[in-house]
């Protein structure tokens, strides 16, 4: 291979014109407006809802879900941030991902430098408890409301009215950079 070759193997290139190894993160390396604009573009469900609902979406409604909670500014933000890793890996669909280990590892590795630059640590077990209850009770009700698929036997708690519509790339991405900004204050 040539060295360009090894170079286009080896890095990605972000948004914001960063060139980033995600096998390899550097906190200076991963930055909000790459997170916030990947997501905006990036659909739920693989695709597969009869409209665009972007992961940017779901992270913000994450959030807001946390805020009306009462949870503490820390939760809010891993919230916020709790599909990152997403902006610089892509997802794959849960059946798939359960069967590739190495993968989960990389994934772990991109989250917990995302938590790290932005929280300065890796949540608590308590914190991801919280995390992971907002995040499948948001998962519940999109699948409830965009495919009439009851992911669970009973439908968890969810305080707040998400809206499910498709909205402008940009006004995703601006409304995940503001709510990012207010809790970074």
């Amino acid at each position: 291979t040539t060295g360009a070759e090894t170079r286009m193997n080896m890095h990605i290139t972000t948004f914001s014109k960063v060139q980033m190894n995600p096998l390899c993160p550097k906190q200076e390396e991963i930055r909000i407006e790459d997170i916030a604009h990947a997501q905006s573009l990036m659909t739920r469900a693989n695709g597969h809802f009869p409209e665009f609902y972007s992961v940017g979406q779901h992270s913000i409604a994450c959030a807001r879900e946390a805020i009306a909670r009462n949870y503490s500014s820390r939760v809010v933000l891993a919230c916020l941030l709790h599909d990152g890793s997403e902006a610089y890996l892509s997802d794959i669909t849960r059946p798939v991902k359960g069967e590739l280990s190495e993968y989960r590892r990389i994934e772990k590795n991109m989250q917990d430098a995302i938590y790290v630059r932005f929280l300065g640590q890796i949540p608590s077990d308590e914190e991801m408890s919280h995390i992971t209850d907002i995040d499948n009770a948001c998962l519940y009700y999109e699948f409830d409301h965009y495919m009439g698929e009851k992911l669970m036997e009973q439908a968890p708690l969810l305080v707040t009215d998400p809206a499910f519509e498709t909205l402008p790339f940009a006004q995703v991405e601006q409304e995940f950079l503001d709510l990012f900004a207010t809790l970074t204050v």
